[in-house]
């Protein structure tokens, strides 16, 4: 994420349409049932809007990816690079530039992360994109919130054949540091598997 290949104009046109776009999807999280588990995360209502701004800035990135999920695998890869947030049009959205290495070389991961925040359900959701194909994640957005310093995200999808709970949470946020964990659980959300930690430093 060092560079985007997208020209600077085509870019802030990319990203107002996305939002524009998405502006049409966020009446749809309102209407998740109760069996849903983001629904859960509707409880006291407050003004998260401000609840990423802790993310905003230049960070080092460490991360340890389990790739082979939900078998009972232990043989995690690390990666080290740079997690870049900043915010969107004077706005509370947030856009992320993600940019990673092994720490053998063999493997880049390189990803962007659009984050806004709705007032109505006092929620985020956060979509995954594909800049240099100009595409969203085809898995659906994460949407949660935050109560405290310990934050909650949740979807669906569908991982080799079976359909998956996904939870994304940060925790021990301070100036200087902050964790984020990717959980996959295959029975509903009674069993979580660790899969994904990215440790931000400055």
């Amino acid at each position: 994420m060092v560079a985007l290949r997208l020209a600077a104009p085509k870019f802030l046109a990319f990203l107002i349409g996305v939002i524009w776009l998405l502006g049409i999807a966020f009446p749809a999280t309102a209407d998740q049932g109760p069996s849903d588990p983001t629904a859960v995360l509707a409880g006291p209502q407050h003004d998260g809007s401000h609840d990423f701004d802790f993310l905003i800035g230049d960070w080092k990135a460490h991360v340890r990816r389990l790739p082979d999920r939900l078998v009972g695998s232990h043989k995690w890869v690390e990666y080290d690079g740079i997690s870049n947030h900043h915010k969107l049009l004077d706005t509370n959205a947030n856009f992320e530039q993600f940019d990673v290495t092994s720490t053998d070389k063999t493997q880049h991961l390189r990803a962007q992360t659009l984050r806004m925040y709705n007032p109505s359900t006092h929620q985020w959701i956060i979509y995954g994109l594909d800049l240099d194909n100009g595409e969203l994640d085809p898995a659906a957005p994460v949407v949660g919130e935050f109560h405290g310093n310990r934050g909650e995200f949740y979807n669906r999808i569908t991982w080799k054949d079976r359909v998956v709970l996904v939870r994304w949470m940060w925790l021990n946020i301070s100036p200087h540091a902050a964790r984020m964990e990717q959980s996959f659980s295959p029975d509903g959300g009674r069993n979580w598997e660790v899969n994904w930690i990215c440790e931000l430093s400055r």
